[in-house]
C-alpha cells in the first residue's frame, strides 16, 4: 500500500470539511428547533441493532442496504442502521408506548451498503420526523407542510412536490389477484412507465377487460393537478379505495396550494417507490439542479405490528449533507483575534478574563499561539483584542 492509498476513502463515503461542516451543524440546529416548535420530541436511535429487530417489516430493499456484523458478546447478527424510520417505529411501539398521537424527530448518521439514485451517498446524515397514532388526512397534511417548511429553512426555492398514492396500485393488483412472476413483471413495467410492456402483460394475465384497461391507463397518469380528474375518468370502475385515494390527493393538493402557493405540484400515480413499505400517500420534493429528491416520505401504517403495537404512521426524511449544499456560503470573517500573551502577570490575567467574558457572551475568540505563522485572516477574524490603557477592548482589524 502506497502512502497515497492510505488517504483513500471507500466509494460513497465522504468527509465533511469546513465551512460545510459548520453549515451542516447550523442547519441541523435550525431544523431541530423547527420541529420542536411544531411539537416534535427528539429521539436518538442506536447506530446498530440486532438484525431481526432492525429489519422487521421493512422488506428486502432495506435488507440489501444493511451492513451486517456479528455481535462478539452474543454471537447474534447485528446491522448498522441504513434507515432511521423503522428504528423510530420500534421506539414508538415498544419503548415509549404513548397513548394518542406521538410526534418524534431525529438526526442520525446512517450507513448503507450501496448508493443509488434515490438515496445518494452511502453515509448520509438522516434528518426527519415521524407522526404516529393518527390515520387521518390531517396528519399527512401536517407532514407535507413540515417537509416544505424544512426545505424553506434550508434555503430551497422553486420546490417541485411530486404526490402519489400507493393504495391505487394495491387495490388494482388485489382485484386482479395477480401472483408471483406476473405480479413482479407488471410492477417493474409500471415502475419503468412502459405502456407497451404493461399492455402486453395485462393482456396475458388480466382476464377482465375493464381492469386490464385501468392498468394500462395507470402508467400514463402522471402530470399536473389535472391528472387527478383524468384518473377519475380512467379508473371510474375501480374499487372504492381508489376513489378514496384520489379524494385524498385532491384535498392535499388544495391545502398545499393554499399554504405554499409557490410550490409546483406534480401527480404521479405510477410511482411505486417503496411499495413494500408505504401504505398510502407518498411524496418527494425536488429543486432545480439536483437529480434526486431532497425530501421523501409518506404513510407507512402498521410498521410497529411486529413489535406488538400496530399504529398509523406518516413521516419524511432528508439527507442533511445534501440539504447543506443548497446555500453555498464562503467562509465569513466573524471572530476576534487575541494576542499570544501579555507583558505582565496582571495583564495576562486581565487578557484571560477579557477572552473568557467574550466567549461566554457568544463571541468567537481565536488566541494566537507562540511563533504562529498564520494571522487573523486565515482564522476568519475581522476584529482584534487590543490593550487600551488599563483595559482590553475589541476594535476592528485594520
Amino acid at each position: 500500500m502506497t502512502i497515497a492509498d492510505r488517504w483513500l476513502l471507500p466509494d460513497g463515503m465522504d468527509e465533511v470539511l469546513p465551512p460545510q461542516a459548520t453549515r451542516m451543524e447550523t442547519l441541523r440546529r435550525a431544523l431541530l428547533d423547527l420541529y420542536y416548535r411544531w411539537g416534535y420530541d427528539l429521539v436518538m436511535p442506536p447506530p446498530v441493532e440486532f438484525l431481526d429487530s432492525l429489519l422487521t417489516g421493512t422488506g428486502t430493499d432495506l435488507d440489501l442496504q444493511t451492513f451486517k456484523l456479528t455481535d462478539q458478546l452474543t454471537g447474534r447478527l447485528m446491522g448498522a442502521s441504513a434507515d432511521v424510520t423503522p428504528q423510530v417505529a420500534r421506539m414508538d411501539a415498544h419503548s415509549l408506548k404513548r397513548q394518542g398521537p406521538a410526534r418524534l424527530c431525529y438526526c442520525s448518521h446512517v450507513l448503507r451498503a450501496k448508493a443509488d439514485q434515490h438515496q445518494g451517498g452511502r453515509s448520509p446524515v438522516q434528518v426527519g420526523v415521524e407522526l404516529f397514532g393518527h390515520a387521518g388526512l390531517e396528519a399527512d397534511l401536517e407532514i407535507l407542510r413540515l417537509a416544505l417548511s424544512s426545505l424553506t429553512t434550508a434555503g430551497a426555492s422553486e420546490i417541485h412536490l411530486a404526490l402519489g398514492h400507493i393504495g391505487i396500485y394495491r387495490a388494482l393488483v388485489q382485484l386482479a389477484n395477480l401472483q408471483g412472476d406476473a405480479r413482479r413483471a407488471l410492477f417493474e413495467a409500471i415502475e419503468r412507465k412502459s405502456p407497451s410492456e404493461v399492455r402486453a402483460l395485462v393482456s396475458m394475465h388480466v382476464a377482465d377487460a375493464g381492469l386490464a384497461e385501468m392498468f394500462s391507463a395507470l402508467v400514463n397518469l402522471h402530470g399536473g393537478e389535472e391528472t387527478i380528474e383524468a384518473a377519475r375518468g380512467a379508473l371510474v370502475d375501480a374499487p372504492a379505495e381508489v376513489v378514496e385515494a384520489l379524494d385524498q390527493l385532491q384535498s392535499l393538493c388544495r391545502d398545499v396550494k393554499r399554504d405554499y402557493p409557490d410550490v409546483t405540484l406534480y401527480i404521479d400515480l405510477a410511482d411505486l417507490r417503496g411499495y413494500q413499505y408505504h401504505t398510502g400517500m407518498m411524496f418527494a420534493a425536488y429543486v432545480p439542479g439536483y437529480g434526486q429528491a431532497l425530501a421523501k416520505g409518506g404513510r407507512y401504517d402498521d410498521t410497529g405490528r411486529a413489535f406488538g403495537r400496530a399504529r398509523p404512521a406518516t413521516g419524511f426524511s432528508m439527507d442533511l449533507k445534501l440539504l447543506a449544499t443548497l446555500v453555498e456560503q464562503a467562509p465569513q470573517a466573524d471572530g476576534i483575534w487575541a494576542p499570544t500573551m501579555a507583558t505582565s502577570e496582571t495583564e495576562a490575567q486581565q487578557l484571560n478574563a477579557a477572552i473568557a467574558h467574550l466567549r461566554n457572551a457568544g463571541e468567537r475568540v481565536v488566541q494566537a499561539l507562540p511563533d504562529q505563522q498564520t494571522g487573523p485572516a486565515e482564522h476568519r477574524c475581522n476584529r482584534q483584542l487590543v490593550r487600551l490603557g488599563d483595559d482590553w477592548q475589541v476594535s476592528p482589524l485594520t
